[in-house]
């Protein structure tokens, strides 16, 4: 009988491992689908901006614009992989007149920049974007200025390789694209990947030679924070770690209290293996590292509708005390996501407060009321000076605080996934005051 069983359960456990890997096989299978049919789709894209072009001899303002004249199909515009049917992300990508999966990179709210970024960095920059593809080697699927398709990674800069075509090229690309370069603070980036780049190339001597240019152009007797942070990306580039902590030690000197320059010298101190002094300036970078474990400071004020709220009021409750605002895209981004969270456990002794770094409540309360935002909400009407937020030390949003029942901080950053797990862990925990 031991012996019926047991071949049994390995003839069901061998069915089992074959019914996952056919399901995986039909999951590569119509990964590869998609992506082939979003390729086509892309290169159809680009031949109605091509033909739109030459007819007004300009770019569309939205891609919705090529249909019906030059796209007779407008199911060209979703993409197969597109769970969310053409619905943007965030409000102000939103095409106006139709449903359209891809991230056009020349619509208004872009335009000024993109001109910008295409003086500098040619037209082998991405002009249409697809991110709707799981695949370990890409994160987007791009559609050229020049109608040349591509993968590369989200922030394209990082590793231009894949939109120029060769690493040679994307060198060439840089090299020309700092001749051009005015605006020195949107592409600060430039000059460390550069310095990436040519050590890829096993080029160290020119490297060297451009950071020793660099350096020499620097104001050594008054440093500026985008000056040194550039130079510290460089050198950080090239493992010279102990120059990255000397130049940000002689920035701290002169501005002891600046959040980025606290963070950059956590993450050299982490890199030359010095853990205890690499915690010691997160913690003066984000106050809240301090917290974790530890009981959260009281605050007292009244919500939007005039009512007094305090954190010790909400004691004996998970609470996410959610630092945001409605101009804040990853604020906003993250609202579905805090609506879930918030359904799913609220009668399991969760809450939330919203502290709001608005400026314009008419704004806040149209967003509160459209989207039904159910939580209470503090608003001071000061924006970043937010007595609260200055209270707590925010100095960036989103910023999620996560309380648990006794009043002690599990998290500062409790978004996405990790916030579902942080809380559905915490509401386990009964105990209060």
């Amino acid at each position: 009988m031991k012996i019926i069983l047991t071949w049994g359960l390995a003839l069901s456990f061998l069915l089992a491992c074959n019914a996952i890997t056919e399901a995986q096989g039909a999951n590569t299978d119509l990964i590869a689908k998609n992506l082939k049919t979003c390729e086509q789709q892309l290169v159809a894209i680009g031949e109605a901006i091509r033909a739109y072009q030459t007819e007004h001899d300009a770019l569309p303002m939205w891609l919705s614009e090529l249909h019906p004249r030059y796209l007779t199909d407008k199911t060209v515009l979703l993409c197969p992989a597109d769970k969310r049917g053409g619905k943007a992300i965030f409000a102000y990508n939103v095409d106006p007149n139709l449903p359209v999966s891809y991230g056009y990179q020349f619509h208004p709210e872009y335009r000024d920049g993109k001109t910008e970024e295409r003086r500098v960095y040619g037209d082998a920059i991405p002009m249409v974007r697809c991110r709707h593809h799981v695949n370990p080697n890409f994160e987007c699927l791009n559609l050229s200025f020049d109608f040349q398709i591509s993968k590369s990674a989200s922030v394209w800069q990082r590793d231009p390789v894949p939109i120029y075509g060769s690493l040679e090229a994307a060198i060439t690309a840089y090299e020309g694209a700092l001749q051009q370069m005015t605006n020195h603070e949107r592409f600060y980036m430039l000059r460390p990947e550069l310095i990436r780049l040519y050590m890829k190339a096993g080029r160290e001597d020119d490297a060297d030679s451009f950071i020793d240019r660099f350096k020499s152009d620097m104001n050594a007797h008054l440093l500026e924070p985008e000056q040194v942070f550039v130079l510290g990306d460089m050198l950080a580039a090239m493992d010279r770690h102990e120059e990255v902590l000397e130049v940000l030690t002689q920035l701290e000197a002169q501005q002891p209290q600046n959040p980025t320059v606290l963070r950059k010298l956590s993450q050299i101190h982490g890199k030359l293996g010095d853990f205890d002094l690499a915690a010691e300036y997160m913690n003066k970078a984000k106050p809240g590292s301090a917290l974790i474990g530890k009981p959260v400071p009281d605050f007292s004020a009244t919500d939007l509708e005039g009512n007094p709220i305090s954190l010790k009021a909400y004691r004996g409750k998970v609470v996410l005390l959610d630092f945001w605002a409605v101009w804040c895209q990853p604020c906003i981004a993250e609202m579905p996501n805090l609506k879930k969270v918030y359904d799913t456990y609220k009668d399991a002794g969760f809450d939330i407060i919203g502290i709001s770094l608005d400026n314009d409540e008419t704004q806040l309360r149209d967003y509160l009321k459209a989207n039904n935002i159910p939580w209470r909400q503090v608003f001071s009407g000061q924006g970043g000076m937010s007595p609260i937020a200055r209270q707590y030390g925010i100095r960036a949003i989103p910023a999620p605080w996560l309380i648990d029942r006794e009043g002690k901080l599990i998290s500062h950053q409790a978004r996405g996934e990790t916030l579902e797990r942080l809380v559905a862990e915490a509401v386990k925990d009964e105990s209060t005051d």
